[in-house]
């Protein structure tokens, strides 16, 4: 498989928020801000930089695009279309495979670490009104 290479600018829009689409980026070069936003407010989420990946939620799902990413400088880009380009991608490099495997358990962690939070606040606040 040739390599699928893309390139952007500084500040340049990779992935919008409630778009559909099935793509995964691997940074060749430079860096990239994922940023949450509720229309009014945008959350820096991570900056991630040469060897990280992001965007693989589509690969296995049709949901919209969860998050905004954009470029930070100028920036080079591998991407992969389908599962079946990533099961060959990750075949042919066993240490990212397992890369990929620690940094979704971390995601993983991370938003269960969220979830819990977000329930027990939701918890102070029904015994504070039953008081």
């Amino acid at each position: 498989m040739a390599p699928r290479v893309l390139q952007y600018k500084h500040n340049e829009r990779i992935i919008t928020s409630g778009e559909v689409e099935k793509r995964m980026y691997i940074i060749i070069e430079g860096k990239v801000e994922i940023a949450l936003s509720d229309g009014n407010q945008k959350i820096k989420v991570a900056v991630l930089g040469k060897g990280d990946f992001f965007g693989e939620i589509s690969i296995f799902s049709n949901r919209p695009r969860s998050a905004n990413v954009s470029a930070i400088g100028d920036i080079k880009l591998a991407y992969i279309d389908d599962i079946q380009q990533l099961k060959a991608f990750l075949l042919r490099n066993p240490g990212f495979a397992a890369k990929m495997v620690h940094v979704l358990t971390e995601r993983l962690a991370k938003t269960d670490e969220l979830l819990l939070d977000k329930v027990s606040a939701l918890n102070r606040l029904q015994v504070t009104r039953d008081i």
